[in-house]
């Protein structure tokens, strides 16, 4: 395997913390699927285990602390703003209100893990005014399993993926072998009845 320039690496660095703060701004980059990323480059090579480590864990506290501040300067007129109707409604909000009365920050540590509400958990955590270091601690220990889950299914994928080639290449090649197969006994059996159809024909003719 050719070895990765420097200046490759940093740029896949940068990249990835890119990614990961576009996907904030309402760009179409999953957070899970940059760090499946960041998961396989690694395991090929191409960037650093710590440095990756560093990189994707400071984008998620960033892009989190984001959302979390956003809701703490809005308050409860969020729901008014045309650009977060599509992301929180009154009824969501009071939902998860909800929620955090009865949960507190378990609700950020466990949020983190679902699709499609963790935006606005971190929403409504500014916008119930949950001390920001409480925030950030639950948010900052959930992270890590996050990152640990989605990166180490990129690694491993990363790790295996010459042993998936070859294992395509074996099942192309079965497949191959069963295809002729299929069709030498297809043929064989159209031989065999159109012989026994010109036996018959001979015998009624006789």
């Amino acid at each position: 395997m050719l070895e990765t320039i420097p200046f490759m690496e940093h740029f896949a660095y940068i990249g990835l913390f890119s990614l990961l703060i576009l996907g904030t701004l309402g760009l179409p980059f999953p957070e899970d699927s940059i760090l499946l990323l960041s998961g396989f480059l690694t395991a090929r090579h191409h960037i650093k285990p710590l440095q990756a480590f560093l990189v994707v864990y400071s984008g998620l506290l960033i892009t989190d602390f984001l959302l979390y501040s956003v809701g703490k300067k809005c308050g409860r007129r969020i729901v008014e703003y045309r650009k977060f109707q599509k992301v929180i409604t009154n009824d969501r909000l009071a939902k998860l209100e909800k929620k955090f009365k009865k949960w507190g920050a378990l609700v950020v540590f466990l949020g983190r893990h679902a699709l499609g509400l963790r935006a606005q958990i971190f929403l409504v955590a500014g916008v119930l005014n949950m001390p920001w270091k409480k925030f950030l601690l639950a948010d900052g220990t959930s992270a890590i399993i996050t990152i640990a889950l989605w990166g180490g299914l990129g690694y491993a994928g990363g790790n295996h993926i010459d042993t998936w080639r070859k294992d395509v290449t074996n099942v192309e090649s079965m497949l191959m072998v069963f295809l002729a197969i299929l069709v030498g006994s297809v043929l064989f059996f159209k031989y065999l009845k159109k012989r026994r159809n010109s036996i018959n024909l001979g015998e009624g003719l006789g």
